[in-house]
This record gives C-alpha cells, structure tokens and sequence, in this order.
C-alpha cells in the first residue's frame, strides 16, 4: 500500500526525471566524481579492515538464509505483477531491445590479461539485452534512473561453473559504478520493501540507514535517454585467471542521440526503445570493454559491493571491442526469444569465477528465478548458438 509520503516521493522523483536533462550533464562534470570519492571515503572510514587477501572470498553463516529470502520475494511480486505466459525478469525487468553483435579480443594484450576469453585474439557471436531495473514494466520516465546491460557470448571453449549451458560466457552490468545494495543481507532487505512498493524506506529507514549507499546511487542514477550512449559497471568482483580479481565496464564509442522528446511534458513510454531503434537503423555501435584490476583488499573490496574501485588507483584497461551491426531489432519473436533467454552470471569460463556473496547468490537465484519465469510462460530454457535471426 502507498502511504501517502510514498506518493510525495514518487511525484517529486517524477518531475526530477523530466528537468534532470537540463541540467545534470553539467553538474556531473564539475561534481559527480569528486562526490563519489567524498562519499565513498565515509564508508571506507566505518568498514571493518579484516578482509580477505587479494582474489579471495570470505563466505558467511547466513548467505543462504538471505537468499531464501531474495528468491521468495522476487517470486511473489512477480506473482503480483505478471500472470501466466506473460512473466517477465523480477530484475532488470524491461526489455528496451536484444541485439545482435560481437565481441572482438583486443590483439597485444599483457600476459597477466590472457585468461579465460581474453587468452586468445579472436571474436565471439553475441546477444546483448538492454534493460531498465524494474521490478515493473512501466513507462521510461517513471522507472528509476539507471539502466543495465546483459551479454551473452556464444561458442566459448574450455570448462564452465554451470552445466546447464556449455558453450556461453555471461557479462553484466548497470549503470552506476556501484551496487545498490553492499552485501548479500542487505539485498533480502531492500527486496522485501521492493514488493512493498516502499523502496525508499530501505534507503532512509532511521533504524537501519543506508544513506550513504543511497547518495551513491543517486550521483550516479539520472534520466537516461539511449542505450547505446551509456556506461556500464560490473559492481562486482570476477576472477582472472588465478589469483587475480577484476571488475569490468563498456564505454560507448560510438555517438549517437540522447534527445528525450517532448520535455519537460511527458515522454513516449518507450522513449529508450525508440532511441536505441533510430541508432541501430543509422549504422553500427561500438562499446570498449575495460578491466580494473584489484590491487588492495581493503579499499578495493570483494565481499563489499557498495564501495567504489576507483580507477585512479588501478586504471581500465581495454581488453576488447563491443560491436553492435546496423539491425532492426523489434520483432515479437525477438522478443518472445528475449524472455526465453537466461543470462546468469555463472554461465562463465572458470577462469572468470564470480566473487562475492552478491556475485555467490546471483548462482541459485538468477538460475531458479529464470526456471521459475520460464515454467510460469510454458517456456523452455535455450542455450543459444548466435546465428539465430528473427
């Protein structure tokens, strides 16, 4: 039930949305990465310093008591939300399109870079969905202010940690250079105000505040206009190779419209889609891949997601190129085949290992959600080739 502070909050959020393309593009180049660091400094100065060694994990008593609580949540709004043959992703909700691309190895990489993927100089197929958070399909505008990308790569050689698919490696990332949520624990929390509507509440609750996490986010969350024009942040930590953690993001390179039509009035509810459809009739778009590599246990943490890698202690790195061919992209078919589709972050060459008790409870609940969505549909699970076209 929305109270009627909700309600407030939800307006105000609204109006912000439809003046933020004014005036937040330059507010983020004079303030947005010196705020990041102010912020990110307060939470490093409460955190405990007994962290695990560089590449290493601690593993927690209650991890799969919260993630009994995250899956049983997700289960039930989307319970809510969707009915039968029309259940969609509990996160990451709506689909602004899935594309057709591929992702090219850089040549000449350092050795210490040659793991998993990136050992060889070649080129994988892939499927790439954008996305905006959810857990609702709503219009663009009223949905909060950040966006996610999901790459599924396609004919991978070598062993995987999941045997439901055999030949994929998986890639995910959002558009904030932090999670939402800085472990596992408070992830359960903030998902049972997530079915309650009250979002917000996790943030701001006085009991047990998360404003620092809050104010992260919000330096980061904006109106987003095309997703071909954005960055995207993994958040949390990955193998590479033994002994080696990464984090790992895709810049655009390629320009392309970020008009919003109709501001400061409402937008077409699926102004996202229509920019993303208009780049890709106009020619190809193009992300660079860059790694961070872990250089410090404390201040560059694998078992706390809300606190930033900062690329001025280990700089990205480019490993590879994105491209994404001119294509139409909007079929109901592509879609169907969108929602049949399941991106897991453990889909991965065992030199990629995910780290962290987020990245730990993404396995079993990324894998029974999408099971779930899929027995709600009378879906199937597909383990795609990439030479499927609609």
């Amino acid at each position: 039930m929305l109270t009627p502070l909700h309600r407030l909050l939800e307006a105000g959020l609204h109006a912000e949305r439809r003046i933020d393309p004014f005036v937040r593009p330059a507010l983020d180049t004079v303030l947005r990465w010196p705020l990041t660091r102010f912020v990110n400094w307060t939470i490093n100065l409460t955190r405990s310093r007994a962290v695990p060694p560089l590449a290493m994990e601690r593993f927690w008593p209650d991890e799969e008591q919260s993630l009994d609580t995250m899956v049983a949540e997700m289960q039930r709004q989307l319970d809510i939300d969707f009915s039968p043959g029309n259940y969609e992703r509990a996160g990451n909700t709506k689909t602004h399109g899935l594309v057709h691309g591929e992702l090219t190895v850089l040549p000449n990489l350092p050795e210490h870079l040659r793991r998993g993927i990136f050992a060889a100089e070649r080129s994988y197929p892939a499927w790439v969905r954008f996305s905006n958070p959810g857990p609702h399909v709503e219009p663009d505008i009223d949905d909060v202010g950040f966006g996610s990308i999901g790459i599924k790569l396609m004919d991978v050689p070598g062993p995987k940690l999941m045997d439901d698919e055999q030949h994929t490696q998986d890639f995910t990332a959002v558009t904030t250079v932090t999670f939402v949520t800085p472990t596992s624990r408070e992830n359960a929390i903030l998902q049972y105000w997530s079915r309650r509507h009250l979002p917000i509440w996790y943030f701001l609750n006085p009991k047990r505040t998360h404003i620092r996490d809050f104010l992260m986010q919000a330096l980061w969350n904006r109106t987003l206009a095309n997703p071909l024009a954005n960055e995207y942040f993994s958040c949390v930590p990955y193998l590479l190779g033994p002994g080696q953690a990464m984090q790992y993001s895709f810049h655009p390179l390629t320009p392309v419209s970020t008009h919003i039509p109709r501001l400061p009035l409402r937008p077409p509810d699926n102004y996202i889609r229509d920019n993303l459809a208009e780049g890709l009739r106009a020619g190809e778009a193009r992300f660079e891949m860059r790694v961070i590599l872990q250089n410090d246990p404390f201040l560059m943490p694998i078992e706390q997601n809300g606190v930033l890698w900062d690329p001025r202690r280990s700089p990205r790195i480019p490993v590879a190129t994105l491209t994404i061919p001119k294509q139409e992209f909007q079929s109901p078919e592509q879609f169907a085949f969108a929602r049949r589709l399941t991106i897991n972050p453990w889909h991965c060459h065992v030199d990629h290992r995910p780290l962290g008790n987020q990245n730990r409870a993404r396995k079993r609940m990324y894998y029974e959600m999408s099971r779930y969505r899929q027995a709600k549909n009378g879906e199937t699970h597909v383990e795609p080739t990439g030479a499927e076209r609609f």
